[in-house]
């Protein structure tokens, strides 16, 4: 662990541990919501246009208002999983998708969460995890994942001065993170963020060994 982690670790440990319910539950409380950009993300609606298995179990983990799961189910995607730590999160998913029963909605902190998908939709989750917790993201993923199964979305490429979410990073970070259990098929520039994230952003698709 560098010393950066180690600092961002330690501040996690002493102050709020940014995979806390009720840190969270408040960012919802206050409308601190940054992280949403108001719809589905260009570059994972591009993906998703040409990804061919409409039957495919998808699961988007830390998927606040769930913009991409809106779109997979109007685009005739019927097995899909949101989880959420936040239960103000989850409960406006709940409203928001009470007559849908191609999704179930779960309150779940990512890391105790059992299932097995064929596509893991990454988009803003990554990022709200401590660095630190990175290695084990990357190992419950694959842990999640069926054979030949998939993370698909979108990382910064970015650092941000702060110790508090988005952690940001850079692809010679990810890479010797995801290399052990994946395959980097794509870990490239997006060409189509949102221009705010213009130039700031990495489209990702992994394939698990």
């Amino acid at each position: 662990m560098n010393q950066k982690e180690t600092e961002i670790q330690c501040c996690v440990t002493q102050c709020e541990n940014p995979l806390d319910q009720d840190y969270w539950n408040q960012r919802w409380e206050k409308n601190e919501t940054g992280w949403d950009i108001g719809a589905a993300a260009p570059a994972i609606v591009e993906y998703m246009n040409q990804f061919p298995d409409k039957k495919a179990k998808i699961l988007i983990p830390g998927c606040g208002n769930a913009h991409e799961a809106a779109y997979l189910v109007e685009n005739g995607f019927r097995d899909i999983t949101l989880i959420d730590i936040a239960p103000n999160a989850v409960k406006r998913l709940q409203e928001k998708f009470a007559d849908d029963s191609t999704i179930s909605i779960l309150c779940e902190d990512f890391f105790q969460h059992n299932g097995n998908y064929d596509l893991i939709i990454e988009q803003t989750f990554f990022c709200a995890i401590p660095p630190f917790r990175r290695a084990e993201y990357v190992e419950k993923s694959a842990e999640l994942l069926n054979e030949n199964g998939k993370i698909i979305g979108l990382l910064f490429d970015k650092q941000f001065d702060q110790n508090h979410p988005p952690f940001g990073g850079c692809p010679c970070e990810y890479k010797p993170i995801f290399e052990p259990y994946f395959r980097i098929k794509t870990m490239d520039e997006c060409y189509n963020s949102i221009p705010p994230r213009s130039k700031s952003e990495v489209f990702i698709n992994l394939v698990k060994k």
